[in-house]
Parts: C-alpha cells; sequence; structure tokens
C-alpha cells in the first residue's frame, strides 16, 4: 500500500508503532517487518505528497533505530586497518541501482549468513540523477531493507563518487563546487556517515610536476573535508576517501599517492589542526566503470595492475595510516580475480554494473519490459549513441539509465520475479563475500564499530 496522506499513514501504523515526540517505539516487530515496512518504503518512494512521504521516512529510519539499525561510520575500523590492528579482508561497496529495496535485501541475506561485518551501500552523485534516488530515499530503501531481512547493528551508507565535473569547473568553479557541497550536505542530512570526494577529475597532467599535477585535486579535497567536518553529527567521524586518479585514465603511481596527500595534510593543517583527514584512497590500476563493451554487447577483459595496487595500498598504511587504496570499477571482472584484492591489502573494492546486468539478464526479467526500456534508451537516449558503437554496446553502455524512468514498473514486478532475480544476486553477494574474506568478520565489526543513533527532527505531518 501506498500512503497518500497522513491520515492513511497514521492509521496504518496504528498499533504497531507509537510516536513519542522525536522518539519511535516498536510495539510489534512481526508486524512492522512483516508488512508495514513494504507500506512506508513504497510510501517514501511513490506517494504523491511529500510530507507524508517524509513522515513515512522518519517512521523508517527511527522505528529501525529502536530495533538496533544504526547509519553509522566506518571510521574507527578503517583506522584499525591502518594501524595494522586487523586487516586480511577488503570491504565490499555496493552500488544499488534499482530495485533497490529487495536487492538490498539480498545483501543483507547474504551477509547474515556468512557472519559479515562491513559492507558499505553507496550511491554516486551521477547515480542519483539517473536512477531517481536523493539520498533520503536511498537512506530509506537500505534501513527498510535491513528491518526486513532481519538485520541488526550499523548500517554503512555512502556516497560514492561525489564528484566534480571538470567541464563545469572550468567553466564556472564556485557553481560547480557548491553543487558537490550541497549533495554533500543533502547526503549527511540523510545519514550518509560515509563520503567519497572525488576531485581526481582536476589532476592536470600536462603540469611539470607532480605535485603541481594533483594541486587543485588535493587542495579541493582539503576544503571539503572540512566542510565534512563542520557538518557530521556530534559523536561522528565521518570516513572520507579521496582520490588520486580518475577511473579509466592513467594507472596510479606511489610518487602521486605522495605528492596529493602531501599537499592535502598541509592544506588541512591551515584550515586547523582538529580536522582529521581521510581514511583511504581511491587510485586507478586499469579499470573502467561499467566494463569495456565489446561489438556484441560483452564485456572485454580487464588486466589489474595488482603490484601497483599492493605498493599504493602499503604507502597509504605505512606512511599515512590510512585503511588502504580503494579500488573502483570491478563488479565486471572474471570470478578468479576477486581473492586478489584482499591478498594485496586493498582496503575497499567498489561494485555496481555487474549487479545491475544480472538484474536486465536475469531469465526471470520480464521481455516486454526489457524491450520497452530499450526502445526507450533507443529514442531519449540517441545524443550517447556513438557513431562506432553497435546497438548491443550502445544498449550496454546506457541501460543503466532505464532504472530511473522505469522506477515504478520496477518496484512493481510481481513479487516471485523480484524474488528469483535476487536470489541469483544473492548467491553472488554470497560469493564475492567469500572471495572478499569478509565473511565471519561480523565480530570485528562489532568490535571496533560503536553506532551512535542521531535523533531526528518530528515531521509536520506526525505532529
Amino acid at each position: 500500500m501506498i500512503y497518500k496522506n497522513k491520515g492513511q499513514l497514521k492509521k496504518g501504523y496504528a498499533s504497531i508503532l507509537e510516536v513519542d515526540g522525536d522518539e519511535v517505539r516498536v510495539l510489534d516487530e512481526g508486524k512492522f517487518s512483516g508488512g508495514l515496512i513494504d507500506d512506508l518504503i513504497y510510501t517514501v518512494v511513490f506517494s504523491p505528497d511529500p510530507g507524508t512521504k517524509e513522515a513515512a521516512g522518519f517512521l523508517i529510519r527511527r522505528g529501525a533505530a529502536a530495533m538496533g539499525i544504526v547509519s553509522s561510520s566506518v571510521q574507527t575500523l578503517y583506522e584499525a586497518m591502518g594501524s595494522g590492528e586487523v586487516g586480511g579482508f577488503t570491504v565490499p561497496a555496493i552500488n544499488i541501482r534499482g530495485i533497490t529495496y529487495d536487492v538490498a535485501q539480498a545483501v543483507f541475506r547474504a551477509a547474515m549468513k556468512g557472519k559479515v561485518g562491513p559492507v558499505l551501500f553507496e550511491i554516486a552523485r551521477s547515480e542519483v540523477d539517473y536512477t531517481v534516488q536523493r539520498p533520503f530515499e536511498y537512506t530509506c530503501a537500505i534501513t527498510a531493507a535491513a528491518v526486513k531481512a532481519g538485520w541488526r547493528g550499523p548500517v554503512f551508507l555512502q556516497g560514492d563518487h561525489f564528484q566534480i565535473n571538470a567541464k563545469k569547473f572550468t567553466a564556472d568553479a564556485e557553481k560547480e563546487t557548491q553543487t558537490v557541497k550541497n549533495l554533500i550536505w543533502e547526503a549527511i542530512e540523510a545519514g550518509f556517515y560515509n563520503i567519497d570526494i572525488d576531485t581526481s577529475t582536476l589532476v592536470d597532467l600536462s603540469k611539470p610536476t607532480v605535485k603541481e599535477q594533483q594541486q587543485t585535486n588535493y587542495t579541493l579535497a582539503a576544503e571539503l573535508t572540512t566542510m565534512i567536518r563542520d557538518l557530521e553529527p556530534e559523536g561522528i567521524t565521518i570516513s572520507v576517501g579521496g582520490e588520486i586518479g580518475e577511473v579509466g585514465g592513467k594507472n596510479s603511481t606511489v610518487e602521486e599517492l605522495q605528492a596529493f596527500m602531501d599537499g592535502y595534510l598541509e592544506e588541512l593543517k591551515k584550515r586547523g589542526d582538529a580536522f582529521k583527514g581521510i581514511s583511504k584512497i581511491s587510485v586507478q590500476t586499469g579499470t573502467t566503470h561499467g566494463g569495456v563493451p565489446l561489438a556484441d554487447g560483452s564485456v572485454a577483459n580487464v588486466k589489474i595492475d595488482f603490484d601497483v595496487l599492493e605498493k599504493l595500498s602499503a604507502t597509504s598504511r605505512t606512511r599515512y595510516g590510512l585503511s588502504g587504496a580503494v579500488q573502483h570499477g570491478a563488479s565486471t571482472l572474471p570470478d578468479e580475480a576477486f581473492d586478489r584484492f584482499p591478498a594485496t591489502g586493498t582496503a575497499e573494492i567498489h561494485l555496481a554494473t555487474g549487479f545491475q546486468n544480472m538484474i536486465y539478464d536475469s531469465k526471470g526479467f520480464p521481455a516486454d519490459l526489457r524491450t520497452k526500456i530499450y526502445d526507450h534508451l533507443k529514442t531519449n537516449m540517441k545524443s550517447e549513441w556513438k557513431e562506432k558503437d553497435t546497438e548491443e554496446q550502445f544498449i550496454y553502455k546506457t541501460r543503466k539509465k532505464g532504472f530511473g524512468p522505469f522506477k515504478l514498473e520496477l518496484w512493481h514486478l510481481p513479487a516471485d520475479v523480484r524474488g528469483g532475480i535476487c536470489a541469483e544476486l544473492e548467491r553472488q553477494f554470497a560469493f564475492l563475500f567469500d572471495k572478499l574474506k569478509v565473511n565471519g568478520t561480523r565480530e570485528v565489526m562489532d568490535k571496533y564499530i560503536q553506532p551512535v543513533d542521531v535523533l531526528l527532527p518530528l515531521p509536520a505531518a506526525l505532529k
């Protein structure tokens, strides 16, 4: 059910939830997780009334908090990785572009079966737009999925590639920077306590020295870090990530890492001794976001330079106390590659397109809806169809942009269809958790992460 107004909403949660000031008490956990949570998240996503959407989101987040499900920062765990107290695993960061509520449940189910601790749920600046998922909605969907799946404990929400667009920055640096600052503010308000700053788009390889090449990157990264520190809730240190090389570009080097970090720390110190820096560093080792589609729509094999990845991770830890390097663009790699990331000390790995591909290519995905989406892309995304690309290559590159326009149809697929697709995804999540060696890390997470419950103001519709 989708509640269209506050009257319907209040009637729906009566005797299941109790609102007392800014607090929510769960009177009936079975009914909350069994049925009400479905109605609340569908209301957040599809209700025509903004006030009712806000109220439903409040009930999800505060009801979940009452059950011990709390949005958290991974900072203290990453500090332990940086000091060498813990290690041997690579934290998966998963971007969910479509059917988010159902897919997130599959992640939580796989995590619970494997006794997995840290898993990051993230969404990039670009994905926010083309999947039509603002941070508030994404937070609510992930949190509702945790309630539904039976997860208890910290939930890690991450802003992925909160990226400066180089072309827009050249045209109007202040305006483009403010756009990213506004997104950071919106994300923190929504409970994103892990944020990856991406100013690597501003690296200028034409400059004569590596420090000069990285200067705009590290200066702006420090400025945005300072803003994050000013906005973070009391008791929480947001985990911030930096980036030294744009994914899809040339491979990163230790010299670039040192130039960025030394310059970044200098800039940060100018702004105040109390400002804590980044906890990880994203690098380029040979991958491309989404992979490189061949003429038939399949994905080309990618060769990652694991030696570079290992050196960058080791340098970031021993010299700067970071958790390690972060690998982007990895979900379309061959299965045998994934166990090499923990072996090389990679701190975090970002996974997105592979899961999107599994949804679209699933035998259970309705053929008529797939055709409808692809026809929409061929009509409305025609400007992105490069002359050299086959139709298969064009579809592969653009089908990520079908999740937003067809969100209603995707979320309302029959339950057995969504269940079948998510069962396939759950098996893949479980496989990756095993390869990344995060199975059995729940105790490690619980030792180092102490969730801080951040109160939310009571929405007007519930007063």
